[in-house]
C-alpha cells in the first residue's frame, strides 16, 4: 500500500527496494541485500520513505498470486481453489483439500510479513535520532508500531508458533532465530497498538494521506487480536469504540454505505466503511518480466485476474451483461453459499452466475478446474477497468481491496458479545436494515451467518470458522484434521539450518 499511491513519487518505493529489505526472503537471508542503515535515515524525507515501505507489504491481502484472499476463501467452505488445474498453484491448491505439507507451503505467507516486520523495526530504531517535528515523529512512530503489530497478528493466527522479532536482527544472529510462545507475541502485538493508538490520527483529512492507519484502524486491529485470542470483553469494548451507535457514524467518522453495491465501485476508494484498506494502482505498469510472488514492483490487484472466469464471451449483446475480463477461474463458489445467497439483495454484488447465463446462451466461457458456474462478483472486472497503458493487463487492475470495513466490525463486535443483547442485535440489524432485511432475533449462530453473507469471498470466512470450533464440521469431509490445520505448516526453506521447529503434525 502506498497510501494515495498514485499521487505518491514511486521512486521511492524502488529506493527502499534496493537499500531496505534485507532480501526477497525472511531468515533466509543473503548478505549482499543487507540494508545499510547507519547511511540513511538522516531526514525527514528519508524517514518518511522508510514509512512509505514499511506499509508496502499489506498489499497482501490482494496483491500477487500468492495472496490472503485467494489463499483463505480456498481453504473454506465457501470456495474451492479451482483455477486452470489441480496443479495451477501448489500451495492454494492442498490447502483447499487439506494436503497442505511444508514443502508446497508458499513461503511469501511467511517471508512477506516478516519483511514488512523489518522494515518497521529499523525505522522504530532509527526515528529517535531524526531530525525532525516531534508530534510528526510521534506518528510516525506510531504507524510503524502499529504495522509492526498487525504482521505480527498475521503471522501468529496463520503460523501460531513464529519468531517475534522487535528490533532489526544482525547477519550474524539470522540462523539463531527460536520461535516464541503464541502468548509472548500476542502480548507484543497488544502493546504494539496500545502504545500506537494515542499517537495516530482520529481521522485522515488530507487527501494525500487515504490509507494511513488512524485510530479507529488500529482499534479495529486490535479488536480482531482480542477476539482471536478469546478476549471477548476487551474485543467488544474496541469494536463499540469503533463502531459507535449501529447505523449512525461513529467518532470516527464512520458509517455503513446506503447502498451494498457501491462498496465495490472500483473509482469508490476510502468509503466511510472501509478502516484499513489496501490501495492498488495501475500506475507502476507491472509486466511478467522480472515478476516474482515477492516483487514490489507488484502494486496492482491480482484477485481481479485469479477470480474472473477464463474466455469469457458474451454471446447476447442486447441483454446488457457486461463484457467481463477474462482471468484464471480461482475461487468458484461452491453451491451451498450459491443457495444461501440466490435471494439475498446482496446476491447481485457478490455472485456472478455463468452457469444460468450459460445455460440460457446469454455467455460462454471455459470451465476452469472445480467449475461450478459460481464466481466471485465483488472483484470482477469488466473489460473497461482493463488498464490501457504499458505492462500487462493481469497484473495492473487498480480496485482497492478493504482488510476491516465496518459491517465486519459490527458483526464482530456481535460475536464478541455472544450474540446476545440489545446492543448485538441492533449491530444485526444495522447492517441487514443496509440491504432492506428485516430484523431477525440474534444468537451467535445468526451473527456467523450474517458474516458469511455480507463477508462472503472476501477471506474472513476461514477465521470465523476456526475461531468458533467449526472447522472439522465444515470441512471434515474435504480432509480437515483437527490438531493439525487449524495452522499452516512453516515452509521448509525457513527451518533449514535454523533452531525452529516444524509445528505439529506436519
Amino acid at each position: 500500500m502506498k497510501f494515495k499511491i498514485y499521487k505518491f513519487p514511486l521512486i521511492a518505493i524502488v529506493i527502499l527496494v534496493t537499500i531496505l529489505s534485507c532480501s526477497e526472503e525472511y531468515l533466509e537471508v543473503k548478505p549482499e541485500g543487507v540494508f545499510l542503515s547507519e547511511s540513511y535515515y538522516l531526514n525527514e524525507d528519508q524517514a518518511y520513505t522508510g514509512l512509505v515501505a514499511s506499509y508496502d507489504l499489506i498489499r497482501k491481502n490482494s496483491g500477487g498470486f500468492e495472496n490472503m484472499v485467494t489463499m483463505m476463501n480456498a481453504g473454506s467452505d465457501d470456495h474451492y481453489a479451482g483455477g486452470g488445474s489441480p496443479t495451477d498453484g501448489a500451495g492454494i491448491q492442498s490447502f483447499s483439500n487439506y494436503t497442505l505439507n511444508q514443502f508446497e507451503m508458499p513461503k511469501s505467507f511467511w517471508d512477506d510479513f516478516y519483511r514488512g516486520i523489518s522494515r518497521s523495526n529499523i525505522l522504530i530504531q532509527k526515528l529517535p535520532e531524526v531530525p525532525m517535528d516531534e508530534n510528526l515523529k510521534a506518528r510516525f512512530m506510531a504507524e510503524a508500531k502499529a504495522l509492526r503489530g498487525y504482521y505480527h497478528f498475521n503471522l501468529v493466527r496463520l503460523f501460531k508458533n513464529v519468531p517475534l522479532i522487535t528490533e532489526p536482527i544482525p547477519p550474524s544472529e539470522w540462523y539463531n532465530i527460536v520461535q516464541a510462545t503464541p502468548e509472548e507475541v500476542y502480548t507484543q502485538i497488544e502493546n504494539d497498538l496500545l502504545d500506537a493508538i494515542p499517537d495516530l490520527p482520529i481521522n485522515i483529512t488530507n487527501d494525500n494521506e487515504l490509507g494511513r492507519l488512524t485510530q479507529g484502524a488500529a482499534r479495529a486491529i486490535l479488536g480482531k487480536v482480542y477476539l482471536e485470542e478469546g478476549k471477548k470483553t476487551l474485543a467488544a469494548e474496541q469494536f463499540a469504540a469503533v463502531n459507535g451507535t449501529p447505523g449512525g457514524t461513529s467518532q470516527y467518522g464512520y458509517h455503513l454505505l446506503s447502498n451494498f453495491n457501491d462498496l465495490w465501485k472500483v473509482d469508490d476508494k476510502y468509503n466511510t466503511e472501509s478502516i484499513l484498506e489496501v490501495a492498488h494502482t495501475n500506475l507502476n505498469q507491472t509486466g511478467w518480466d522480472g515478476y516474482t510472488p515477492y516483487s514490489d514492483r507488484d502494486e496492482g490487484n491480482l484477485v481481479n485476474t485469479m477470480v474472473s472466469p477464463r474466455t469469457f464471451v458474451d454471446l447476447d449483446k442486447n441483454d446488457n451483461i457486461p463484457e467481463y475480463f477474462s482471468g484464471w477461474s480461482f475461487n468458484p463458489i461452491l453451491p451451498e453459499l450459491y443457495d444461501l445467497l440466490k435471494n439475498d439483495p446482496r446476491f447481485g454484488a457478490t455472485i456472478l452466475d455463468l452457469k444460468t447465463l450459460s445455460e440460457q446462451g446469454k455467455v460462454s466461457y471455459f470451465p476452469g478446474y472445480q467449475d461450478t458456474g459460481y464466481f466471485l462478483k465483488k472483484f470482477i472486472p469488466t473489460a473497461a477497468e482493463k488498464s490501457d497503458l504499458l505492462g500487462n493487463v493481469e497484473l495492473n487492475f487498480r480496485q482497492n481491496t478493504y482488510v476491516i470495513r465496518l459491517a465486519d466490525t459490527y458483526l464482530l463486535e456481535a460475536e464478541a458479545l455472544g450474540g446476545t443483547g440489545a446492543r448485538a442485535q441492533a449491530l444485526l440489524d444495522a447492517v441487514r436494515a443496509r440491504v432492506g432485511l428485516s430484523p431477525i432475533p440474534v444468537n451467535l449462530g445468526v451473527v456467523l451467518n450474517e458474516r458469511r453473507l455480507e463477508l462472503a469471498g472476501e477471506g474472513h470466512r476461514w477465521f470465523d470458522l476456526r475461531r468458533n470450533g467449526l472447522l472439522q464440521a465444515k470441512l471434515g469431509d474435504r480432509g480437515f484434521v483437527t490438531g493439525t490445520h487449524e495452522i499452516f505448516p512453516i515452509p521448509f526453506q525457513e527451518l533449514e539450518n535454523t533452531k525452529m521447529v516444524q509445528n505439529p503434525n506436519y
